[in-house]
Protein backbone atom coordinates (compact mmCIF):
# COMPACT_ATOMS: atom_id res chain seq x y z
CA UNK A 1 0.00 0.00 0.00
CA UNK A 2 1.34 3.64 -0.65
CA UNK A 3 1.36 5.45 2.35
CA UNK A 4 3.35 8.82 3.16
CA UNK A 5 5.25 9.12 6.57
CA UNK A 6 5.93 12.51 6.72
CA UNK A 7 9.55 12.86 8.08
CA UNK A 8 8.51 15.68 10.63
CA UNK A 9 7.20 12.93 12.82
CA UNK A 10 9.80 9.95 11.78
CA UNK A 11 11.83 10.36 14.75
CA UNK A 12 8.54 10.79 17.46
CA UNK A 13 7.75 7.84 19.62
CA UNK A 14 5.13 9.57 21.06
CA UNK A 15 3.14 9.70 17.81
CA UNK A 16 2.13 8.09 14.69
CA UNK A 17 1.41 10.04 11.14
CA UNK A 18 0.28 9.21 7.84
CA UNK A 19 -1.30 9.86 4.83
CA UNK A 20 -2.56 7.95 2.18
CA UNK A 21 -2.54 8.03 -1.48
CA UNK A 22 -5.49 7.25 -4.02
CA UNK A 23 -3.78 3.71 -4.19
CA UNK A 24 -5.68 2.70 -7.67
CA UNK A 25 -4.40 -0.42 -7.87
CA UNK A 26 -4.60 -1.44 -4.13
CA UNK A 27 -8.19 -3.41 -4.74
CA UNK A 28 -9.82 -5.46 -7.07
CA UNK A 29 -13.05 -3.47 -8.47
CA UNK A 30 -15.49 -3.65 -11.10
CA UNK A 31 -17.48 -0.51 -10.52
CA UNK A 32 -17.30 2.24 -7.58
CA UNK A 33 -14.66 5.29 -7.72
CA UNK A 34 -11.23 4.45 -8.77
CA UNK A 35 -8.91 4.23 -6.01
CA UNK A 36 -8.86 2.86 -2.31
CA UNK A 37 -11.42 6.04 -1.03
CA UNK A 38 -11.94 7.24 2.42
CA UNK A 39 -14.38 10.33 1.85
CA UNK A 40 -17.43 9.43 4.21
CA UNK A 41 -19.30 12.37 2.20
CA UNK A 42 -18.61 11.09 -1.61
CA UNK A 43 -21.03 9.21 -3.99
CA UNK A 44 -18.96 5.67 -2.96
CA UNK A 45 -21.18 3.12 -1.72
CA UNK A 46 -20.85 3.26 2.08
CA UNK A 47 -19.89 -0.25 2.83
CA UNK A 48 -17.04 0.08 -0.07
CA UNK A 49 -15.71 2.79 1.88
CA UNK A 50 -15.91 1.05 5.20
CA UNK A 51 -14.18 -2.10 3.22
CA UNK A 52 -11.49 0.13 2.85
CA UNK A 53 -10.61 1.71 6.33
CA UNK A 54 -10.77 -2.28 7.28
CA UNK A 55 -8.25 -2.75 4.64
CA UNK A 56 -6.09 0.31 5.81
CA UNK A 57 -6.27 -0.61 9.66
CA UNK A 58 -5.39 -4.28 9.10
CA UNK A 59 -2.20 -2.97 7.07
CA UNK A 60 -1.54 -0.38 9.60
CA UNK A 61 -2.58 -3.24 12.24
CA UNK A 62 -4.49 -0.76 14.31
CA UNK A 63 -8.19 -1.03 15.22
CA UNK A 64 -10.63 0.13 12.60
CA UNK A 65 -13.73 0.88 15.11
CA UNK A 66 -11.37 3.14 17.02
CA UNK A 67 -11.19 6.56 15.02
CA UNK A 68 -12.53 9.87 14.91
CA UNK A 69 -13.93 11.24 12.05
CA UNK A 70 -15.15 14.74 10.93
CA UNK A 71 -18.18 15.14 9.15
CA UNK A 72 -16.36 18.08 7.09
CA UNK A 73 -18.60 21.02 5.51
CA UNK A 74 -16.12 23.53 4.78
CA UNK A 75 -16.16 25.51 8.00
CA UNK A 76 -13.81 25.86 11.07
CA UNK A 77 -15.50 24.23 14.41
CA UNK A 78 -12.89 22.16 16.35
CA UNK A 79 -14.49 19.09 18.12
CA UNK A 80 -12.32 17.89 21.58
CA UNK A 81 -13.10 14.04 21.33
CA UNK A 82 -12.24 10.96 23.63
CA UNK A 83 -14.02 8.40 21.52
CA UNK A 84 -14.42 6.92 18.28
CA UNK A 85 -16.82 7.79 15.58
CA UNK A 86 -17.93 10.35 13.50
CA UNK A 87 -18.82 14.25 14.60
CA UNK A 88 -20.92 15.83 12.73
CA UNK A 89 -20.46 19.72 11.19
CA UNK A 90 -17.01 20.27 11.90
CA UNK A 91 -13.57 20.46 10.38
CA UNK A 92 -11.35 19.80 13.11
CA UNK A 93 -10.74 17.23 15.92
CA UNK A 94 -8.19 17.42 18.89
CA UNK A 95 -7.52 15.09 21.64
CA UNK A 96 -5.37 14.07 24.76
CA UNK A 97 -6.42 10.17 24.43
CA UNK A 98 -3.57 7.38 22.85
CA UNK A 99 -4.97 5.20 20.82
CA UNK A 100 -7.33 7.23 19.36
CA UNK A 101 -6.25 7.94 15.82
CA UNK A 102 -7.81 11.55 14.08
CA UNK A 103 -9.12 11.36 10.35
CA UNK A 104 -9.34 14.39 7.84
CA UNK A 105 -10.29 13.75 4.33
CA UNK A 106 -9.14 15.32 1.36
CA UNK A 107 -8.87 15.52 -2.13
CA UNK A 108 -7.02 18.97 -3.10
CA UNK A 109 -7.88 20.65 0.46
CA UNK A 110 -5.07 20.30 3.04
CA UNK A 111 -4.97 17.76 6.08
CA UNK A 112 -2.88 19.78 8.98
CA UNK A 113 -1.90 17.67 11.56
CA UNK A 114 -0.68 18.72 14.48
CA UNK A 115 0.86 17.05 17.96
CA UNK A 116 2.72 18.68 20.96
CA UNK A 117 5.08 15.85 21.23
CA UNK A 118 5.90 16.54 24.78
CA UNK A 119 2.43 17.02 26.48
CA UNK A 120 0.96 14.48 24.22
CA UNK A 121 -1.74 16.33 22.32
CA UNK A 122 -2.28 16.16 18.90
CA UNK A 123 -4.95 18.02 16.21
CA UNK A 124 -6.17 17.54 12.37
CA UNK A 125 -7.43 20.16 10.81
CA UNK A 126 -9.46 20.26 7.09
CA UNK A 127 -8.09 23.19 5.20
CA UNK A 128 -9.00 24.52 1.83
CA UNK A 129 -9.39 28.19 0.95
CA UNK A 130 -12.73 28.42 3.34
CA UNK A 131 -10.89 26.96 6.10
CA UNK A 132 -7.77 28.92 5.64
CA UNK A 133 -10.10 31.71 5.20
CA UNK A 134 -12.14 31.30 8.36
CA UNK A 135 -9.08 30.74 10.25
CA UNK A 136 -9.32 27.13 11.01
CA UNK A 137 -5.88 26.66 12.21
CA UNK A 138 -5.86 28.89 14.44
CA UNK A 139 -8.96 27.19 15.85
CA UNK A 140 -7.39 24.16 16.55
CA UNK A 141 -4.30 25.38 17.29
CA UNK A 142 -6.26 27.32 20.12
CA UNK A 143 -8.09 24.45 21.30
CA UNK A 144 -4.95 22.60 21.50
CA UNK A 145 -3.33 24.64 23.73
CA UNK A 146 -6.73 24.60 25.82
CA UNK A 147 -5.58 21.19 26.34
CA UNK A 148 -2.21 22.70 27.67
CA UNK A 149 -0.73 21.87 24.51
CA UNK A 150 2.73 24.33 23.73
CA UNK A 151 3.10 25.83 20.30
CA UNK A 152 6.92 25.39 20.93
CA UNK A 153 7.00 21.86 21.30
CA UNK A 154 4.21 21.01 18.64
CA UNK A 155 5.04 19.78 14.77
CA UNK A 156 2.93 20.18 11.88
CA UNK A 157 2.19 18.62 8.37
CA UNK A 158 0.62 20.05 5.51
CA UNK A 159 -0.37 17.28 3.35
CA UNK A 160 -0.34 16.81 -0.18
CA UNK A 161 -3.04 19.68 -1.95
CA UNK A 162 -3.00 21.71 -4.48
CA UNK A 163 -0.18 23.73 -5.77
CA UNK A 164 -0.65 27.56 -6.66
CA UNK A 165 0.67 26.67 -10.43
CA UNK A 166 -3.46 24.90 -10.61
CA UNK A 167 -4.78 26.90 -7.93
CA UNK A 168 -6.77 29.76 -10.08
CA UNK A 169 -9.60 31.31 -8.19
CA UNK A 170 -11.80 34.70 -9.22
CA UNK A 171 -10.51 37.54 -7.53
CA UNK A 172 -13.39 37.39 -5.16
CA UNK A 173 -11.41 34.46 -3.50
CA UNK A 174 -7.81 35.92 -4.29
CA UNK A 175 -8.93 39.50 -2.42
CA UNK A 176 -9.54 37.16 0.90
CA UNK A 177 -5.53 36.44 1.18
CA UNK A 178 -2.23 38.46 1.77
CA UNK A 179 -0.74 39.48 -1.69
CA UNK A 180 2.09 37.75 -1.13
CA UNK A 181 0.02 34.59 -1.14
CA UNK A 182 -1.23 35.38 -4.67
CA UNK A 183 0.18 35.48 -8.21
CA UNK A 184 -1.63 37.56 -10.35
CA UNK A 185 1.02 38.00 -12.89
CA UNK A 186 2.03 34.77 -14.60
CA UNK A 187 -1.22 33.61 -14.92
CA UNK A 188 -4.80 34.79 -17.08
CA UNK A 189 -6.42 34.51 -13.37
CA UNK A 190 -5.46 34.89 -9.64
CA UNK A 191 -3.78 32.03 -8.14
CA UNK A 192 -3.90 31.23 -4.77
CA UNK A 193 -0.79 29.37 -2.48
CA UNK A 194 -2.63 27.59 0.14
CA UNK A 195 0.24 25.74 1.35
CA UNK A 196 2.21 28.90 2.40
CA UNK A 197 -0.98 30.59 3.67
CA UNK A 198 -1.53 27.59 5.96
CA UNK A 199 2.52 27.74 6.95
CA UNK A 200 2.04 31.28 7.44
CA UNK A 201 -0.84 30.51 9.86
CA UNK A 202 1.09 28.32 11.94
CA UNK A 203 3.91 30.48 12.31
CA UNK A 204 1.53 32.50 13.35
CA UNK A 205 0.32 30.34 16.22
CA UNK A 206 3.66 30.16 17.89
CA UNK A 207 5.24 27.06 16.07
CA UNK A 208 8.47 27.62 14.86
CA UNK A 209 9.73 27.16 11.19
CA UNK A 210 12.10 23.93 11.67
CA UNK A 211 8.58 22.45 13.02
CA UNK A 212 6.40 22.54 9.93
CA UNK A 213 6.79 19.99 6.86
CA UNK A 214 4.69 21.11 4.13
CA UNK A 215 4.36 18.42 1.33
CA UNK A 216 5.85 19.71 -1.96
CA UNK A 217 3.34 17.66 -3.75
CA UNK A 218 0.28 18.59 -5.97
CA UNK A 219 -3.22 16.65 -5.93
CA UNK A 220 -4.07 18.00 -9.48
CA UNK A 221 -0.78 17.73 -10.74
CA UNK A 222 -0.06 13.72 -9.78
CA UNK A 223 -2.39 10.64 -10.49
CA UNK A 224 -0.80 9.32 -7.67
CA UNK A 225 -3.42 11.56 -5.38
CA UNK A 226 -7.47 11.83 -6.07
CA UNK A 227 -8.24 15.46 -7.29
CA UNK A 228 -11.59 17.06 -7.24
CA UNK A 229 -10.86 19.54 -9.54
CA UNK A 230 -9.35 17.36 -11.78
CA UNK A 231 -12.02 14.16 -11.15
CA UNK A 232 -14.89 16.07 -10.13
CA UNK A 233 -17.76 13.64 -8.46
CA UNK A 234 -15.19 10.64 -9.02
CA UNK A 235 -12.94 11.93 -7.18
CA UNK A 236 -12.08 9.44 -4.20
CA UNK A 237 -10.74 10.93 -0.76
CA UNK A 238 -6.96 10.21 1.02
CA UNK A 239 -7.10 10.12 4.58
CA UNK A 240 -4.72 12.20 6.97
CA UNK A 241 -4.22 9.99 9.94
CA UNK A 242 -2.81 11.10 13.25
CA UNK A 243 -2.34 9.16 17.04
CA UNK A 244 -0.49 9.22 20.29
CA UNK A 245 1.03 6.33 20.60
CA UNK A 246 0.21 4.68 24.21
Amino acid sequence: MDLIYPEIFRDKSTVECLFTTANRNSRDQKEGLDGLNFGINTEEEDQVVSENYNHLFDHLGWKQQKIALARQVHGNRIAGVEQPGIYENCDGLVTTRPDLPLGIQVADCAAVLVADTKNKIIGAFHAGWRGAESNIVENGIDSMIRLNADPKYSFAYISPCISLEKFEVGEEVAALFPDEFTDRVNFRKPHVDLKQILRRQLLNCGLTENNIDVSGECTVSDNRFFSFRRERSAAGRMLGLIKINS
